[in-house]
């Protein structure tokens, strides 16, 4: 299996930076993701504010993110 790059930085992703970017950009989305600080510069708030996310998503259970 190949890895995801960041379509803006070229960054290799992590599953949580896929499953966010498919969260709130594209729940179907196959490539061009980006990673946490590309999101974050593109909605304006702070990686920490992504992270949060992120916890908050596992917590509910989205199925997107692994526990």
């Amino acid at each position: 299996m190949t890895k995801e790059h960041c379509a803006s930085c070229n960054k290799e992703l992590s599953h949580d930076e896929i499953a966010l970017h498919r969260k709130l950009i594209n729940r179907v989305a196959k490539d061009n993701f980006m990673c946490i600080s590309c999101l974050a510069s593109y909605f304006r708030v702070s990686e920490e504010t992504l992270r949060e996310k992120i916890s908050y998503f596992k917590e509910m259970g989205c199925t997107l993110f692994f526990p």
